[in-house]
């Protein structure tokens, strides 16, 4: 078979570079100057619409970049709004004293907004976070701290040297500032590893504690990034407003922002701006026909959610990937080249007696017995194979070994240390990676993407990193890609680097799939149906993946219904039946056990080769 043609060098990179670079600066000439063009109400309506574009990326972080349903974004925007007008008006400190204290308020009633999202997902999460925005409204109308439903005047205005914020005009080059810098900083999350890991969150949890990602760190992450952004706006807002009140902060507010992030697209912060942007252009408009406006709301998000479900700002990329969808259909991959991992490291220790022992382990769903005194050691450094009929509990098995499932009980020791019901993540972390009899690639990555999310090793609670050593965080970024693009190149998916998994052949797709797995560099991999769906040719090619994986260093565990490969390719093979282990021992051993052919084989044994046990 002869090897593709590589692909031709992209030249536009440069090109592209500077159309956004002159997009960037003509849209900074223009926010500069824009005070210039509008009289008093107009800047005022500015002013409020850049507090809601801020509020918007926040929403767009949690929500639709780490995928949390957060509706309790506007009690965010209140306990900023209210502790700087309290910390100002009854307890007298100054406006920048009670901004921090207020904002520090806000990232705590984030932390306990976020912890539902441990236990609770999907609509559930969006049920509990609205009850909890309902409380505080519900709080700020009654407690007397807040002035009931009369609110809380008298803010004091900010102050700077030599600057009257008094004016809205120059007010508004605070907000400017202050937005510009949000914007930012949630794009440089959103470009490097804790934003690839919230989006693969987002796309698949499960998939990705299997990668190591710290799912739990991770959810509260994004609801304390969301916390952050509201209560700097709440911040804010007390300062142009010097006045709030309960009606501000209402369940009506959560669902215009809300409405603002799906429009403009909640995958992109700098859609969820131009939502914002639009749709408080719009509620100007109509100001005079509440009524209309509700309508017009409502009737827009239930067509974007139809028809255009990534908002605005993801129609051009669904345009681009349907493009590329059919380009990468008639692609090839190139031959894989030997593997030789860069962490060698990650190898198990040769002296050990097993790099995987299962004893006794037993599953149980309610009445069904999926697992039944299972029991294998597995030496470091071979092919297992296992084996057995469909609803023998294979994948069962496996998603105990991974984490997934808590046995009901028995043991299972990784690398000499008892990992009995460790979190997924916890075990890809300790070394242990795996694939999934159904494909889990992250569909709204990109295949590089996909591989950094398995490269990616540092923990969430580093990400302070992000505040006080940007530098550090974007050059670790640039060698992670660095390894990534290694990676890639020696799966031969350089031609798909840049393209999302679903515009890909499955036989690619599961190509990518065992390259994100080996990216993680682990010490044992488990292959969950790899060949499943797959040609001649492609189980050809993944049976000399799968030696040049084991040859690198790494123990591997197949799960596999064709019998050929498994035949000529594991070293031993363990087969189930009934959630029990019914035989273990070579290829050829197993072939010839009397239950292996009454429970699974059959005669169609017989009609195997002749098969080596090396």
């Amino acid at each position: 078979m002869s090897t593709p043609p590589a692909a031709a060098p992209r030249t536009t990179g440069a090109p592209r570079m500077r159309t956004r670079i002159a997009i960037l600066a003509a849209a900074a000439v223009a926010a500069w100057l824009l005070p210039y063009g509008l009289d008093s109400y107009a800047i005022h309506v500015v002013d409020v619409i850049l507090i809601f574009a801020i509020l918007a990326v926040g929403l767009g972080l949690a929500m639709g970049i780490a995928g949390q349903v957060n509706l309790a974004q506007v009690a965010f925007f209140g306990v900023g709004a209210y502790a700087t007008a309290i910390l100002t008006t009854r307890a007298g400190l100054g406006f920048w004293v009670s901004a921090v204290l207020a904002v520090l308020a806000t990232m705590a009633i984030g932390l306990v907004v976020g912890t539902p999202a441990l236990r609770v997902q999907s609509h559930y999460l969006g049920i509990v976070t609205l009850g909890l925005a309902l409380a505080f409204t519900s709080w700020v109308t009654n407690a007397e701290i807040s002035g009931g439903a009369e609110g809380l005047p008298g803010i004091p205005v900010p102050t700077l040297p030599g600057i009257d914020l008094t004016s809205e005009y120059l007010y508004y080059y605070l907000e400017l500032f202050a937005f510009v810098v949000a914007l930012g900083f949630g794009e440089f999350i959103v470009r490097t590893s804790l934003g690839r890991r919230m989006r693969a969150m987002r796309d698949d949890a499960l998939a990705a504690g299997a990668l190591g990602a710290e799912v739990p760190i991770l959810r509260m992450t994004a609801f304390l990034l969301a916390s952050v952004y509201g209560g700097v706006a709440g911040v804010l807002y007390a300062g142009l407003i010097q006045y709030v009140a309960p009606e501000s902060f209402s369940i009506a507010t959560m669902f215009l922002l809300l409405a603002m992030v799906i429009i403009g697209g909640r995958q992109s912060l700098v859609g969820c701006v131009v939502g914002a942007v639009s749709l408080a252009l719009v509620r100007e408009a109509l100001v005079d026909h509440p009524t209309i406006a509700q309508i017009a709301y409502g009737s827009v998000v239930v067509l974007v959610v139809v028809f255009a479900p990534t908002g605005l700002a993801g129609l051009p990329s669904r345009i681009r990937d349907a493009v590329a969808r059919r380009r990468g259909r008639r692609g090839v991959p190139a031959r894989m080249k030997p593997f030789v991992p860069y962490e060698m490291s990650a190898a198990a220790d040769p002296d050990a007696p097993a790099i995987l022992r299962v004893q006794g382990v037993t599953k149980q769903f309610r009445g069904l017995k999926a697992l039944d005194d299972v029991s294998l050691d597995v030496p470091a450094g071979e092919i297992r194979g296992v084996v057995g009929p469909n609803g023998s509990g294979k994948t069962t098995l496996f998603n105990v070994i991974s984490g997934l499932y808590r046995p009901t009980s028995g043991r299972v020791e990784f690398r000499g240390r008892d990992m009995t019901a460790h979190a997924p993540y916890r075990l890809a972390r300790a070394g242990m990676s795996r694939t999934f009899q159904n494909l889990r690639l992250f569909g709204a990555l990109t295949v590089q993407e996909n591989i950094l999310v398995a490269i990616d090793r540092s923990h969430t609670a580093e990400s302070w990193r992000y505040l006080l050593r940007p530098i550090s965080v974007l050059r670790r970024d640039r060698d992670l890609h660095r390894r990534a693009r290694e990676v890639i190149d020696r799966f031969g998916l350089s031609e798909f680097a840049g393209l999302a998994p679903g515009a890909l052949p499955y036989g690619t797709q599961r190509r990518v799939e065992i390259a994100r797995a080996v990216a993680a560099a682990p010490a044992l991999l488990l292959l969950d149906e790899p060949a499943a769906g797959l040609n001649g040719e492609e189980v050809r090619q993944l049976s000399e993946i799968v030696r040049s994986i084991r040859d690198s260093g790494v123990t591997v565990i197949v799960i596999e219904h064709n019998m050929g490969l498994v035949m000529s390719l594991c070293e031993r093979v363990t087969v189930l039946a009934g959630g029990r282990v019914i035989a273990e021992g070579t290829p050829a051993q197993v072939a010839r056990t009397p239950a292996v052919i009454e429970a699974y084989l059959g005669d169609s044994m017989g009609d195997l080769p002749e098969v080596s046990a090396t």
